[in-house]
């Protein structure tokens, strides 16, 4: 089953290897870079603080993205231990630096979906989509700049909309809105 598995994600790569372009390639770098170290999700975490009407979806926001990182970054990568895709390429295929962690699950993609599943839950639609689009773009990123695989990002993805969705599910229950 992980032999088809990898087939699949190596096949992703490949095609997507296929449609990169220098236009694209600084657009989809840009994308990465929001999601470094959760930055773009800290940052909307400060706006939504800074309203007080908005301030119980950036805690929320807050603690999911912890819970996420702990479970992604500090649990399952270790655990897993899978190699990233950009150290099977050669240095003049690499768009971005090489990560020097464990790629299952995708960081980026986590904290994005933590954010994504918060956001379902707390905001309204004119919040909600560029969030999710956001989330969506960071996450391709990660698989166009060779960096994660497929399943990877689908993975970051699931874990983060789950500790997104548990974290507003748990704090409306312990402090009812």
């Amino acid at each position: 089953m992980f032999g088809r598995i990898q087939k699949v994600d190596n096949r992703v790569l490949e095609r997507i290897g296929n449609i990169q372009k220098p236009a694209l390639n600084k657009i989809m770098i840009t994308f990465s870079r929001a999601g470094n170290l959760g930055i773009v999700w800290w940052v909307i975490c400060a706006i939504f603080l800074l309203r007080p009407d908005w301030s119980a979806t950036g805690v929320c926001m807050i603690v999911a993205l912890t819970v996420s990182h702990i479970m992604g970054e500090v649990v399952i990568k270790h655990l897993v231990k899978r190699v990233r895709p950009c150290h099977r390429l050669a240095d003049d295929e690499q768009l971005i630096n090489r990560p020097r962690f464990y790629s299952f699950p995708s960081g980026h993609t986590t904290a994005s979906f933590a954010a994504v599943g918060v956001a379902l839950l707390k905001c309204t639609a004119l919040s909600f989509v560029p969030i999710l689009l956001l989330a969506v773009s960071i996450g391709f990123s990660r698989i166009y700049l060779r960096v994660h695989y497929l399943t990877d990002v689908l993975a970051g993805a699931l874990l983060g909309f789950i500790c997104g969705i548990l974290t507003v599910i748990i704090a409306g229950a312990v402090i009812p809105v």
